[in-house]
């Protein structure tokens, strides 16, 4: 009898997206620190100048989208392990995914507003 396995390899896509988007946030990170340090005392001009800068908005939303996704990977994760009944997960995954994308939008909203 031959089975068929279904649903392989999900941990192993996980735990890899878990580990990029948290490097990329990590260099966001660095990045902006660097900046202020070197910019310090910073004003809200410097921050609008920096921000007006299209390589800072385009960085700042991949660190936006990589925090959503982190956040996606591990709240499910959770939400998996520790609530059993299945309507109430799939509502709590539903309404994960649906202030995760809110946010994703107002930040799209701020940057290029």
């Amino acid at each position: 009898m031959n089975r068929l396995v279904v649903g392989a390899h999900y941990g192993m896509r996980d735990w890899l997206a878990q580990r990029i988007t948290a490097v990329i946030m990590a260099l966001y990170t660095v990045i902006v620190a660097v900046i202020v340090l070197i910019n310090t005392p910073m004003r809200y001009a410097g921050w609008k100048a920096l921000f007006e800068q299209g390589w800072m908005r385009v960085a700042t939303l991949l660190f936006a989208v990589s925090l959503a996704w982190h956040a996606w990977v591990g709240v499910r994760d959770i939400l998996m392990d520790y609530i059993k009944h299945d309507g109430l997960r799939l509502t709590l995954q539903v309404c994960t995914l649906l202030l995760l994308g809110a946010y994703l939008g107002w930040t799209i909203q701020i940057l290029w507003r």
